[in-house]
């Protein structure tokens, strides 16, 4: 399957994540504090190659790709490359927000399935203990049926669209820097894409 096919089928599955995870904030009243990072900051985030295919195809189409991935063989961080720290106390953005991938789309707003079964919000400390309220009626909700997204039905769809990238889940700069890989090989050997054609 090509580069632009993938990425279009990613890119579907984020669009339709985004409203699922609308209408779950609207319906739970959950919400990240404005500018803060903390979760960016996880040196420990993983993710796979594939929910960041879209970020490097966006950056091949820019011509940034092949600077993007010394910039990533140099780093040394173990913290992710695309989050930009504004501040020593957990404020920051994502540099590429758009194409951010599935991880930093679904945490704080879905869930996962403990052992017996049961969908557990995943969300972080800040939110639990700063909207503790909110967030024990939500817990609450969701054991009696709230809709929520969940963390293994997205990346069950995501490994649907390429079950090689898709199934590798390693450390973020990792997952980003073979993204670029990917992308930068495939169009080692092939014209680039018709720009025209995929924004028609």
């Amino acid at each position: 399957m090509s580069i632009e096919r993938r990425v279009g089928l990613v890119e579907d599955l984020f669009n339709k994540l985004e409203q699922e995870s609308a209408r779950f904030e609207k319906s739970s009243g959950i919400s990240c504090v404005a500018g803060c990072g903390k979760c960016c900051t996880n040196p420990e985030i993983e993710a796979s190659p594939l929910e960041f295919l879209p970020w490097a195809f966006h950056l091949f189409l820019n011509g940034k790709a092949e600077k993007t991935h010394t910039l990533l063989n140099k780093t040394q961080a173990s913290t992710c490359f695309i989050y930009k720290p504004l501040s020593i106390i957990n404020q920051g953005r994502c540099s590429s927000y758009k194409y951010r991938g599935l991880i930093c789309r679904l945490f704080g707003f879905a869930a996962n399935t403990d052992k017996y079964g049961n969908l557990r919000l995943a969300t972080c400390k800040i939110i639990k203990e700063g909207q503790t309220d909110n967030y024990n009626s939500v817990a609450e909700a969701i054991t009696k049926g709230l809709y929520v997204p969940v963390f293994t039905e997205y990346y069950m769809r995501l490994n649907q669209i390429d079950f090689h990238l898709g199934n590798i889940i390693i450390p973020v700069n990792k997952a980003l820097k073979m993204a670029l890989e990917e992308v930068l090989q495939y169009y080692a050997y092939r014209p680039f894409p018709d720009l025209e054609k995929k924004c028609g």
